[in-house]
């Protein structure tokens, strides 16, 4: 029984948000320029169906080319900077004061070197993606027991052995664990920069929907943008339990 409402905890607590949206929307009869209700949302999903789902598709696949562009240059800096206490040390604040910049000032560089359209809103997705990674790989191989790494050193073991055989897979729930973080703000970089300057996509579409009052659709976008989001980070916490299953000592893990 238990298993079975926590199986359904997740929908059942959509729903009553849902209801009580609706419900406080026709209680206090709220004009629909300020907060449409969800019905009204829906119905403007309905409606415009086919540019949303366009839209949506737009800001998915930029996103995922941006945030894979963050996966494979996060891991590789993040095993540079862990490898070393030197490059540790000093990368680390370099990428800190990086990481302080909001994205939104740099968009406008972007579309001034790129153009608008869609390759400013992957390098911004990019951009604001792959500080987790970089950190939670190079912590993870730079919290490596002293202990540890002695006693392989005394056993005959290379840096690089060390490396490819302990540090690498001991870095895995520090990996996955990011990736779920990082796809997340890999959409809030993708909408950023269609806001800003785009011809295509959830953002792009929501800029336009609100110059014009249409703020049924304006919530209908954000409402994909949400599906968007919730699903790839499922994905993502899916393939983390599956690879780093070892890693989880207890069956009241948020992420199992």
């Amino acid at each position: 029984m238990n298993t079975t409402l926590e199986k359904l905890s997740p929908w059942l607590f959509t729903i009553g948000i849902f209801v009580l949206w609706e419900a406080a929307c026709r209680f206090f009869n709220i004009d629909t320029f300020i907060l449409p209700s969800p019905s009204e949302t829906f119905a403007a999903m309905a409606q415009h169906w086919w540019p949303l789902m366009r839209h949506s598709f737009v800001t998915l696949w930029t996103t995922m080319a941006g945030f894979a562009l963050a996966v494979a240059f996060g891991i590789v800096l993040g095993l540079i900077v862990g490898w070393s206490r030197t490059i540790y040390r000093g990368l680390y604040p370099v990428m800190i004061g990086f990481n302080c910049i909001p994205k939104v000032a740099v968009v406008p560089i972007l579309i001034m070197w790129f153009g608008i359209g869609e390759v400013p809103a992957i390098l911004t997705a990019f951009l604001i993606s792959f500080f987790p990674i970089v950190v939670n790989v190079a912590t993870g191989l730079a919290t490596m027991e002293p202990e540890l790494e002695d006693v392989l050193r005394a056993l005959g073991a290379r840096k690089l052995d060390i490396m490819l055989k302990v540090g690498i897979p001991r870095t895995q729930p520090y990996l996955f664990g990011s990736l779920k973080v990082a796809i997340t703000l890999a959409f809030v970089g993708t909408v950023v920069s269609e806001t800003v300057g785009a011809n295509a996509g959830l953002g792009y579409q929501i800029a336009l929907a609100g110059s014009s009052f249409q703020m049924p659709l304006v919530f209908a976008a954000l409402l994909l943008l949400a599906v968007e989001g919730i699903a790839m980070y499922a994905v993502f916490a899916y393939i983390e339990v599956y690879f780093t299953r070892w890693a989880f000592r207890s069956s009241m893990s948020a992420a199992a």
